[in-house]
């Protein structure tokens, strides 16, 4: 069962349930968590609780992908883990060391540290959904996507659910300075999630979910990469306790998990570019690639 919010005709938007027959029916519910704490209050599991909500229903008309699809959480924070991947580990290393791959640096201590890497991502205000463009940096040459399997959670640290997100990177940024990791990772449009959330009741093994990102150029496929969360160096429960440490967890907080899927060095996204991002059970996050306008000052 996923739980989606979409635009309707009247221009509100609504909380949906998409069922596994592809279904949507609407949901008397105006977010995700809303709908937890009812279901918490009737004393159900949220999956047997929008099961009940919909038995008997009809459908709305629409097919799932005729909808305009909304973020389907506005999540207070959105947090991410960094060097979880053998793979990322390498991304890293090549970016700070000018691609000399056998010097050790941080990145090869934090991967087999016992903290890892947590930062923060994201804001409500900052993270957009299916559809919507995600921001090129204005001052950044070398910008990827980073398809991440994302943890949604209560404020007590329980997974209520998974989604797709994109942790969009400035790897020249972060490669000149680790001290620049902000500005390497959180700008306008930086981070986007959906296009649905996967209830967690609905999931037998977290650790084998197939990722593949896409990266289209002029209608042509110019990047595609796979992986799966088998390949995860720590466990969903371990970063999920790091973030929780002498910190405070809101309901709806969005754990993104890291990243497998690297394009190749020579590669940098382009305004025009679209970005899929596709997890199995949870389908694809599609947003196109937009260039803002630079804030940088001017001297005077």
């Amino acid at each position: 069962m996923r739980i989606l919010r979409y635009k309707n005709k009247r221009e509100t938007i609504v909380l949906a349930a998409l069922a596994d027959d592809e279904r949507v029916y609407d949901l008397p519910h105006s977010d995700f968590m809303e709908l937890v704490y009812a279901s918490e209050r009737e004393g159900k599991p949220t999956i047997q609780y929008v099961k009940d909500l919909i038995a008997g229903q009809e459908p709305i008309e629409e097919a799932f992908d005729e909808l305009q699809l909304a973020v389907p959480i506005a999540a207070p924070e959105v947090w991410a883990s960094g060097v979880t991947y053998e793979k990322s580990k390498d991304a890293r290393n090549y970016e700070a060391t000018a691609g000399k791959l056998d010097a050790d640096t941080f990145y090869d201590k934090v991967y087999e540290a016992e903290r890892p890497e947590i930062f923060f991502k994201s804001t409500a205000a900052r993270t957009i959904g299916p559809g919507q463009p995600v921001y090129l940096r204005s001052d950044s040459d070398w910008q990827i996507p980073e398809p991440e399997l994302g943890l949604v959670l209560s404020k007590s640290g329980k997974v209520l659910g998974y989604t797709a997100g994109n942790d969009m990177s400035c790897r020249d940024i972060e490669g000149e300075n680790p001290l620049y990791l902000p500005q390497a990772k959180v700008w306008k449009h930086s981070c986007a999630i959906g296009p649905v959330i996967l209830l967690a009741e609905a999931v037998d093994d977290p650790y084998s979910f197939d990722l593949a990102c896409r990266i289209y150029r002029s209608d042509e496929k110019v990047v595609e990469g796979t992986a799966n969360t088998k390949q995860l160096k720590r466990r969903f429960d371990e970063l999920v306790e790091f973030l929780a440490r002498d910190n405070e967890l809101f309901d709806g907080t969005v754990l993104l998990t890291g990243t497998c899927i690297v394009p190749p060095n020579e590669f940098t996204l382009k305004e025009g570019d679209r970005i899929e991002i596709e997890i199995s059970s949870i389908g694809v996050l599609n947003n196109p690639v937009k260039k803002q306008e630079s804030k940088i000052p001017t001297a005077h």
